[in-house]
């Protein structure tokens, strides 16, 4: 009963969940970021080269 008490009890696992799902956000986000920026800079910079040389 003492070891399914001390189990319960633990928290160590819950921490490192949240750090888990933290850093998945973060992930997430940057690659949302990046995307845009590369798209943007894509039509800033793709555009105008390929016209030039059709």
């Amino acid at each position: 009963m003492n070891l399914i008490q001390r189990f319960v009890r633990d928290e160590r696992a819950a921490t490192s969940i949240e750090y888990a799902l933290i850093g998945c956000v973060v992930s997430v986000v940057m690659v949302a970021a990046l995307l845009t920026v590369g798209q943007a800079l894509q039509a800033k910079f793709y555009g105008p080269i390929a016209s030039n040389l059709s």
